[in-house]
């Protein structure tokens, strides 16, 4: 299969799941989404009141900021695939519990391992905890460290921005040395030298562009 139709398949497997459950009370499943070669892939940590109505993750107040965040890194939210540890939403918002993370944890790995990102930057200590489980986000955040061949840069989450206004400038300044990271580690994407350049053969530069 491709990349596209194996993160379909996750999605479909995703929204019939029952390994836990917040099968109970969702409405609609939030598997992610974006490019399936992003080269960045932010993980959160699950769906909240909105994101369980439309199934779309970040949509919300939190969804707002993590866009003016993304672009402080010189990004999209089209460039870069978004996901969360969970697939559903908790009830109330609550914390996902070990059970519920341990029913997701396959999914997301497939997902990881289908789009091979470059860097994985961390949404909130649940997504930090995959892959750094001793770690303490106030004395990590911001740094990015290989792990399994990837960088791996572990934020805040940007909802825990809005609900503590002092912590606003150092998520907004670990995102702007994001973007530096970025430019040294993540090569130029190839659409961009495509659509740059003017075509000898009109037709033939729509063909290629339509491979990305």
């Amino acid at each position: 299969m491709t990349p596209e139709e194996t993160l379909a398949q996750i999605a479909r497997q995703i929204s019939i799941c029952q390994q836990c459950d917040l099968h109970f009370s969702r409405k609609l499943s939030v598997p992610g989404e974006g490019p399936s070669n992003a080269q960045i892939m932010c993980i959160g940590e699950g769906p909240g009141f909105y994101e369980n109505e439309q199934g779309r993750p970040f949509v919300g107040a939190a969804g707002k900021f993590l866009s003016e965040l993304l672009a402080r890194a010189g990004l999209t939210r089209e460039e870069v695939f978004i996901t969360n540890v969970v697939k559903c939403r908790p009830p109330g918002n609550r914390d996902p519990l070990p059970e519920e993370l341990a029913a997701c944890r396959d999914y997301l790995e497939t997902q990881i391992a289908t789009i091979d990102p470059k860097i994985i930057v961390t949404l909130g200590r649940f997504s930090m905890a995959m892959f750094f489980p001793l770690a303490r986000i106030g004395a990590v955040h911001g740094q990015s460290s290989k792990v399994g061949g990837r960088l791996i840069v572990p934020m805040y989450h940007p909802a825990a921005a809005l609900h503590q206004p002092a912590l606003k400038s150092t998520v907004e300044r670990d995102f702007t040395r994001l973007g530096e990271t970025i430019k040294q580690n993540v090569p130029a994407r190839p659409e961009t030298i495509l659509k740059a350049a003017e075509p000898e053969d009109p037709a033939e530069s729509a063909t290629q562009l339509s491979l990305f």
